[in-house]
């Protein structure tokens, strides 16, 4: 009992997350310009980037694609695991570093999690107050960027975008009989074209190409040429739109994101040197986070979210398995009591799982999860064979000490032979040796430790328990059956004898 409480302490010393993408060999970076970037500004961006991919010697070869006028995506491959002296997250490492010499991008690795999102942590704020929301989130990101391990933190109210604002005077305009509709048209006209339906067409012999009459791209960027456009009046006039409106330049979000329906803010950041779990504690102890405005909601995202929800259903599925292995075991023993004895030997394999993960400061995961389920099964086998082999030389009139001590003798050999076969099965994968290897590491190490701790514990607790689980049981044995020869009958031991007294001949006549 004091190991496995002891072992339980060790929970904050691990490092908790969802699990290692490990080395695929295989990187992607996004490339993100301010909105309004023209589209040359963003190649140029992309080839300084590729430029400085191409020159590490872990580079195999970059394939960039442009997703849209202001950002990119590009897709690293590079050399084969056994040919490079860095590891994949080594690389990313030493690209971040350099990537801070390209100016005015955001330049970002994409994680490989599972939530969704392009980056490892990922914080959702949600609020129908967008000038609260956008001063808390900016709040958040300046936080964030101050936490060790965090790099790469990205906020999308930083997204804003240039624009001209064209504010109408009410008074003004009413005064020289323009509507506001008419000062919308005009600009809409001038910077934009007319609406398809209503353009002319130039024909050819199999379509129709829309004339779109705007003006020169040169004028369209001069306010002054906007402030002189004219505005038809109702007075059939026209009229200077600076005359009816204010125009200036201003700037508003690229994109307005919406979480169930209410105004979402997202702060994104990557991870390196530091688990999900430690991250995420560090960010939910920020004082942006502890004191959110009132009408300013959290809402959990990405791999964070899937992380809380395995690590709360976990209980129930761990709860489960041992419920299952209980209600097998009292049907094949037909009883309750003798069950016990062997389920003494699960919490000696989480012990050791804990142990395991500690000491080689793998994070307490998916998979490591799996291995902990997958140990329910695997180390009730010691004990069954322990136990079974007593109850068998009870059964032929052993006493218990010697019945224990010749199936401890007895199982010790089979029992060191299924568990060297399977913590040696499981160490390549636990050494990280093959394809893969590293996201399925944690399990091979939780049951390793497990498996070994339950072995030698199991051999010395589950003997002992037994002895006291078939004390009881003989205990109550024997107070049932003293109970029922006091409440039994005389009248019915007479019967039973007159009964006995029956003899049934060949014939079937009584005699």
């Amino acid at each position: 009992m004091v190991f496995f409480i002891g072992s339980l302490q060790l929970l904050p010393l691990i490092p908790k997350g969802l699990f290692n993408n490990g080395d695929t060999g295989l990187s992607t970076v996004f490339v993100e310009l301010p909105p309004g970037s023209q589209l040359q500004e963003t190649e140029e961006t992309i080839q300084e980037t590729n430029q400085l991919l191409q020159a590490n010697s872990a580079v195999k070869s970059v394939l960039a694609t442009a997703e849209k006028v202001n950002s990119a995506t590009l897709y690293i491959n590079l050399v084969p695991k056994n040919e490079r002296d860095i590891s994949q997250q080594e690389f990313e490492k030493q690209m971040r570093q350099e990537f801070k010499e390209i100016p005015g991008a955001r330049i970002s690795f994409a994680s490989g999690g599972a939530g969704g999102s392009r980056k490892d942590l990922s914080i959702v704020l949600k609020s129908e107050n967008a000038q609260v929301l956008t001063q808390t989130a900016e709040a958040l990101e300046k936080q964030m960027r101050e936490i060790t391990g965090l790099v790469e933190v990205t906020s999308s109210t930083s997204l804003v975008k240039p624009e001209i604002v064209i504010e109408p005077d009410p008074q003004r305009a009413a005064d020289l009989g323009v509507s506001v509709g008419a000062i919308a048209r005009t600009a809409s006209l001038a910077l934009i074209g007319d609406n398809e339906s209503n353009l002319a067409k130039f024909n050819l012999a199999d379509r129709q190409i829309p004339i779109r009459i705007q003006l020169d791209p040169e004028s369209r960027n001069d306010i002054n040429t906007l402030k002189n456009l004219q505005v038809p009046s109702q007075n059939n006039t026209l009229v200077p739109i600076s005359s009816v409106a204010n125009i200036r330049l201003g700037s508003g979000p690229s994109e307005i994101e919406r979480f169930d329906r209410t105004r979402q803010v997202s702060v994104e950041a990557n991870l390196q040197g530091i688990s999900l779990g430690d991250a995420m504690d560090k960010v939910k102890a920020l004082s942006t986070l502890t004191s959110l405005p009132p009408d300013v909601v959290e809402e959990p995202a990405g791999d964070a979210k899937i992380m809380q929800d395995i690590f709360s259903r976990f209980l129930g599925a761990l709860g489960l398995s041992v419920l299952s292995i209980y209600a097998i075991l009292v049907l094949l023993y037909n009883n309750f009591l003798y069950p016990l004895a062997i389920l003494v030997s699960l919490p000696f394999s989480i012990s050791g799982t804990l142990l395991a993960l500690l000491i080689t400061q793998k994070e307490l995961g998916l998979f490591a999860l799996i291995g902990i389920v997958l140990l329910m099964g695997l180390v009730t086998k010691n004990a069954i064979m322990l136990v079974d082999f007593a109850l068998i030389k009870l059964e032929d009139g052993q006493s218990q000490f010697k019945a224990i001590v010749e199936a401890g003798v007895t199982r010790l050999r089979p029992i060191v032979m299924t568990s060297v076969s399977t913590i040696v099965g499981t160490l390549p994968t636990a050494l990280q040796l093959g394809a893969a290897s590293e996201t399925r590491s944690p399990m091979a190490i939780s049951v390793i430790g497990g498996f070994t701790t339950s072995t030698l514990l199991t051999l010395l607790v589950v003997p002992v328990l037994f002895a006291y689980v078939d004390n009881l049981h003989n205990g109550l044995g024997q107070l049932f059956n003293r109970r029922k020869k006091q409440t039994q009958p005389f009248e019915m031991v007479e019967e039973i004898d007159a009964v006995d007294a029956v003899i049934v001949t060949g014939n079937g006549k009584n005699n």
